[in-house]
């Protein structure tokens, strides 16, 4: 198997595609940060397959995770928790903390069952970059870098997985993502609270991330026709409107449902960098709760 010989294997998440190696193996983790180009500070998540294997990657574990991973396992969900006695920095960007889940794919859940340890792995492809909803974004970002990339099918959620950092006296929110804060408040009782100076450092939460080559302008809507008027640049638009005359690169018109809008996202940034444009210019969605995730992933990947 790839994987047990240190190798690297691209599979398919409900969120993501993830860029996975054997999370015991140091060596291993090391080529995920060669391939991506990651900063050896930021940690990546261990990917497991049941909540029963919380004791071999943590320690101290509180009941309130016990309670999320009965809820939400497998899912879109990372608990961060006290790192195990013998889990290497490598994993942990140094950090006395480590990110956990169980995705909800069934690939990737026989991968973990055929392989029986944990897999080490953040989204397959370059850092910062877009991350990939398919296997052929796999391959355009990372070719022949990597062993093996098993092709599940388009990403149903498609968009990164909630972080929540269980390893304080507290619960704290270091990620929004599908599975919503009224949702997690739901089990614990109350809301997680928002990330503070202290918070461990989690993946995807850099100010400039998520980003496509081109330059990405996020405009609020009331805003928008004033911004679209008079412009010659060659702009590629995702707008909730129809196209209006003029000169567009080209015009994508966004689902105004939130779940349809972060699936499509990356896979719609991506025809958008690739057609020859000078900008990407996206139509802010309303600052409801529904739309908490998608709106994070956009104002990191905006460059302007």
């Amino acid at each position: 198997m790839v994987l047990k010989r240190g190798g690297l294997v691209a599979f398919p998440t409900e969120t993501v595609y993830g860029l996975g190696a054997d999370a015991s193996n140091p060596a291993a983790v090391a080529g995920i940060y060669r391939v991506k180009g990651r900063p050896e500070r930021h940690p990546v998540i261990v990917h497991i397959g049941d909540a029963g294997q919380l004791e071999r990657w943590a320690r101290e574990i509180p009941e309130s995770a016990r309670k999320l991973a009965a809820r939400f396992w497998p899912g879109p969900l990372t608990l961060v928790l006290k790192r195990a006695v013998g889990t290497g920095d490598y994993l942990t960007g140094g950090q006395d903390t480590i990110g956990l889940r169980a995705p909800a794919h069934p690939v990737a859940l026989e991968l973990l069952r055929k392989f029986g340890g944990g897999v080490a792995a953040p989204s397959a492809n370059k850092f910062g970059r877009i991350s990939p909803t398919s296997a052929r974004h796999v391959r355009e970002d990372l070719g022949h870098e990597v062993d093996m990339i098993l092709d599940g099918g388009p990403c149903g959620i498609g968009i990164e997985s909630t972080i929540v950092d269980l390893s304080r006296d507290r619960p704290v929110l270091l990620r929004p993502g599908y599975v919503g804060v009224s949702e997690i408040a739901a089990v614990l009782g109350s809301a997680p609270e928002p990330a503070d100076w202290d918070a461990p450092r989690a993946p995807g939460t850099q100010e400039s991330h998520y980003a496509p080559r081109s330059p990405l302008r996020l405009i609020a809507a009331a805003r928008w026709e004033d911004n679209l008027a008079g412009v010659s640049l060659q702009r590629a638009v995702l707008s909730f409107r129809a196209r209006p005359a003029g000169e567009y690169a080209l015009w994508m018109t966004a689902d105004a449902d939130p779940g349809v809008f972060a699936r499509d996202l990356y896979s719609n940034l991506r025809v958008l960098d690739a057609c020859g444009c000078d900008e990407i210019w996206v139509e802010e969605p309303p600052a409801r709760t529904e739309w908490v995730a998608v709106l994070d992933r956009l104002r990191r990947a905006r460059s302007v």
